[in-house]
């Protein structure tokens, strides 16, 4: 073979080399972007799982609040003993314990004590932070209270903060504080 078959011969095989390198690059180039668009729908997927399920527990943590602070503060003198432990069933962790310690120790005697009929009705909620399985909630309440020494009915107001946790897909009151 001459040099200059040989010369054209290496011309040729390294134009071809060079398509390979072409080739190479772009097939690189093509999977680093279907990688890069997989891991941005990846993360543009969770955010929107995350925000829906967040707006869920917007939805479902306010009513299971106003329902469950309105049950821990209504009560009858002469069935608080059933009335108030009920309550407890839709409270989380030891403010379950805490509250029906309370209701055992304070609140039922002291409601048999003076004979008070109380009857909580929440006037307005607010969300303070939602997130899929825990959230607070903001509760404007008014109280009727009457009593013996107090027949005509005696109007307090109030706020408190709610806070729940999901727990077995139900919302649990796990504190509540006055503000």
């Amino acid at each position: 073979m001459s040099t200059a078959s040989r010369s054209d011969s290496m011309r040729g095989g390294g134009r071809v080399t060079g398509g390979r390198r072409r080739l190479i690059l772009v097939a690189s180039a093509v999977a680093l972007v279907i990688v890069a668009l997989a891991a941005v729908c990846g993360v543009t997927g969770y955010k929107y799982w995350n925000d829906r399920k967040s707006e869920q527990a917007r939805t479902q943590a306010v009513p299971a609040a106003q329902r469950t602070v309105e049950a821990m503060f209504t009560y009858n003198f002469k069935t608080v003993d059933a009335e108030l432990p009920k309550a407890a069933d839709n409270l989380g962790g030891s403010f379950r314990d805490d509250y029906l310690k309370l209701i055992k120790e304070a609140i039922a005697p002291g409601a048999k004590e003076k004979e008070l009929n109380v009857q909580a009705t929440t006037q307005a909620t607010g969300v303070v932070s939602a997130a899929p399985a825990h959230a607070v909630v903001l509760l404007y309440l008014n109280q009727v209270t009457t009593g013996k020494d107090s027949p005509q009915a005696n109007i307090t107001t109030s706020r408190v903060r709610v806070s729940l946790d999901k727990d077995g897909g139900r919302w649990l009151v796990s504190a509540v504080a006055p503000i």
